[in-house]
């Protein structure tokens, strides 16, 4: 591709929230030394169980070494092709805004497709400093897919369905990979015990896994240091192992590197070696994560640990165990563990096992984060996110996640008490969420390279095919373990679309029964009640017009506040959004009815609980956006000031504008929004409140009330059986179990007042 066409998607430069600045040498290195630790922990221990899951069915050793050389060929290519040459080439280059992912793939399409994946979106959204899609203009190819999406609802909730497959899949990798990690790992033991029995084995893998999902609270900041050492070390080690292992009994395997040994394996094997690939695959298992992480480091050096470090050292292990096998076709089942020499046995199963606790908590933690990002894309219930780490950015715990993930994780380990059953469950898992994220680069390439639709087809043929033999070979193990990825994924996947589905339809409620502004403003400035002191703060999910639930308030309890804010929380198709550009500010209505909007943008992967003195930092915005009106005023004495509607489309906000064109430049020219960002315009000295800001310090101080709305969805009556189901069932379960608004944004309980009132979606 062209590095004109997408110059911003191929950088090598690190992404931060804020921005992007190209790193210096050191930092790439320092960053590709710490990702060891959280990227490539999951695939750093597949060695452990690949070749035990590949020889777990029927198919047997021969004397002549053709199964041995032929599994290690397709391990060699199968590492090559996919973790090297399709992410670290072309993967890694399609990150939105410096952000990796599923979601972020899904995020980037939408936009350039100008699809509208989340409710109340804005053309205000659209000036956010991280929504860059500057590039070449569209193809043919593009226009025609953007049309084929927009026209057609089935496509666009189709494009929602995979998105959410892979997602689902990727949170049952959370499962699966404790539990076959720390068993492979802890069952080294039975290799000098052999007495000891698989109960005790078991018995152990359940309690280190209990406790570090226990541990989980606390947060990784204090042992994260660890990481990296612990994963560089067991490269070294197995790597190590591999030299010696190829030395001392087979020099010749590296014959297998030919792929001429894959065609004679399938030939000579014929549908058991196409069954045993299901095995094979396994030693790609976190290469997603590559992906995934892509914000926590820069693409060069996630690229430079792979490249020369985390490659280099698998190859060597994996050769070396072959060259083992070949000479030891009896310990098949336990030959990583029998391939270690004598004299480094015990230090380098406690590297193992460390290693395996490493690998599970990154899959964890990156378990934690897709799920904030679900829930900011209102596609998961609202949860509890608790900040680990008041230092390291992103660092976040979920108390009801952790434990489903902990008791899911021992039912799979005690219940299935085999790690080639886990295997086959695991290797189905790892082929859907890389075969998704072919298929959305495919879009990818089309929609937001721009590239010519040919390209495309080449990826999606080339690297879909190499994945589709693997889906085939893991779906025949299905009776056999497979099934537990799937009923997951359909449980999880059930939950995340039916909750998007229910919060859709309760924001098409809220629309369609909004008060009209100019209901609320015939009837004065004192809104036909009784205006008290203070600050009242309505909370809401509409961009415009006012919530129903105020109605529902006003009219039950005549009297409000004398300063009155409508707040909206909302999530934008960005990964993150500047604190510059967080807070937008308007009014509604003229300065006697006191009346402000204000709206709380932030990305998917913001942390929306983050908001420290809001209060305050609320009041200072609204007083920075009345001074400005002000100091315009003040500045253009003589010439005709007024109020008057900047979007036509949404006539409840006023902005202040002049008639002069020097300032109707100054304040419309930088942006087409009704709303006005207080940093926009610089207060001149000698500025002084007026009335109104003097009113609003004093309402602050008389108190600050959070009235919140609760809707509760019900189904009409005319609706079908299942959408009855679905609404007043499972989605009212949910609704009824998750975190509730307040929790989530942490409003003080005795300053808090919730009205409630049906919604008939």
């Amino acid at each position: 591709m062209s590095s004109a066409n997408a110059p911003s998607f191929a950088s090598e430069e690190g992404s931060t929230p804020a921005g992007r600045r190209r790193p210096s040498c050191k930092t790439v290195l320092t960053l590709a030394y710490q990702s060891l630790g959280v990227v490539y922990g999951d695939l750093s221990t597949s060695p452990l169980y690949v070749y035990k899951t590949t020889f777990s069915g029927k198919l047997s050793l021969h004397e002549d070494d053709e199964e041995v050389f032929g599994v290690l060929s397709f391990i060699f290519w199968t590492l090559t092709l996919i973790p090297l040459f399709k992410y670290i080439y072309f993967v890694l280059s399609a990150d939105d805004n410096g952000e990796g992912g599923p979601f972020a793939l899904y995020s980037l399409l939408c936009r350039h497709a100008n699809l509208c994946l989340l409710p109340n979106q804005q053309a205000a959204d659209e000036s956010l400093l991280t929504c860059n899609m500057e590039g070449a203009a569209d193809t043919w190819q593009s226009s025609m897919l953007k049309e084929l999406f927009k026209k057609h609802p089935r496509f666009r909730n189709g494009l929602l369905i995979v998105v959410l497959l892979g997602t689902c899949m990727t949170i049952g990798d959370g499962v699966l990979t404790p539990a076959i990690s720390v068993l492979s790992a802890v069952s080294g033991v039975g290799v000098k015990i052999t007495h000891l029995h698989e109960n005790y084995i078991v018995a152990i893998s359940c309690a280190i896994l209990v406790g570090l999902f226990s541990l989980q609270h606390h947060g990784t900041h204090r042992v994260g240091f660890l990481f990296a050492p612990i994963v560089t070390a067991w490269l070294l080690c197995i790597s190590g192992i591999g030299i010696y292992n190829i030395f001392r009994w087979n020099q010749s395997i590296i014959r297998a590197l030919s792929p001429l040994y894959m065609f004679r394996f399938l030939k000579s094997t014929g549908i058991e070696g196409w069954v045993s690939l299901g095995g094979v695959v396994l030693c790609i298992t976190g290469a997603e994560t590559m992906f995934a992480n892509l914000g926590h480091f820069s693409p060069r050096s996630i690229k430079m640990a792979f490249s020369f470090l985390v490659y280099p050292c698998l190859i060597l292990a994996y050769m070396g165990e072959a060259a083992f096998l070949s000479k030891h076709h009896e310990d098949i089942q336990r030959s990583f563990y029998k391939a270690i020499p004598e004299a480094v046995f015990w230090p380098v199963f406690v590297v193992a096992t460390l290693a395996a606790i490493v690998g599970s908590q990154a899959v964890i933690s990156a378990t934690f984060s897709i799920i904030s990002q679900c829930c900011s894309l209102s596609c998961f219930p609202r949860v509890k996110i608790v900040h680990t780490s008041n230092q390291i950015y992103g660092q976040i715990y979920i108390p009801e996640v952790n434990w489903i993930l902990m008791c899911l994780c021992l039912a799979v380990t005690i219940g299935l008490r085999n790690t080639n059953t886990i295997g086959h469950a695991y290797g189905f898992a790892v082929t859907i969420v890389i075969f998704v994220t072919t298929c959305l680069m495919s879009l990818v390439i089309i929609i937001a390279w721009k590239q010519k639709i040919m390209m495309a087809i080449a990826f999606l043929v080339f690297f879909g095919s190499i994945e589709l033999l693997y889906i085939s070979a893991s779906f025949i193990k299905i009776p056999e373990g497979g099934w537990i990825p799937i009923v997951l994924s359909m449980i999880f996947m059930s939950v995340m679309y039916i909750w998007n589905y229910g919060t859709l339809k309760k924001h098409e409620f809220d629309l369609e029964n909004k008060v009209s502004v100019n209901r609320i403003l015939v009837l004065g400035p004192t809104l036909g009640m009784v205006r008290v002191p203070g600050i009242g703060l309505v909370y809401g999910d509409l961009v415009t017009g006012v919530p129903a639930v105020f109605g529902h308030f006003a009219t039950n309890l005549p009297a409000f506040h004398q300063i009155l804010v409508f707040v909206c929380i909302k999530s934008v198709q960005v990964p993150f959004v500047s604190e510059g550009e967080r807070f937008l500010i308007g009014r509604i209505g003229p300065k006697e009815f006191h009346i402000f909007r204000c709206i709380v943008r932030y990305g998917y992967k913001d942390l929306q609980q983050d908001i420290y003195d809001f209060e305050n930092i609320l009041v200072s915005k609204i007083l920075a956006f009345v001074e400005m009106e002000d100091n315009l005023q003040a500045l253009n004495k003589g010439i005709t000031y007024d109020l008057r509607v900047s979007n036509p489309e949404c006539p409840d906000i006023f902005v202040p504008s002049v008639t002069g064109q020097k300032f109707e430049q100054d304040l419309l020219s930088s942006s087409d929004t009704y709303l006005v960002k207080p940093g926009d315009f610089r207060l001149m000295e000698g500025s002084f409140c007026k009335d109104e800001s003097l009113e609003i310090l004093k309402a602050k101080e008389s108190g600050v009330v959070y009235i919140l709305g609760h809707s509760y969805a019900r189904a009409k009556k005319s609706s079908s059986l299942i959408k009855k189901f679905v609404i007043d069932v499972i989605y009212a379960f949910l609704s009824k179990n998750c975190r509730g608004p307040n929790d989530l944004l942490n409003l003080p309980h005795s300053l808090l007042l919730e009205v409630g009132m049906n919604s008939y979606v």
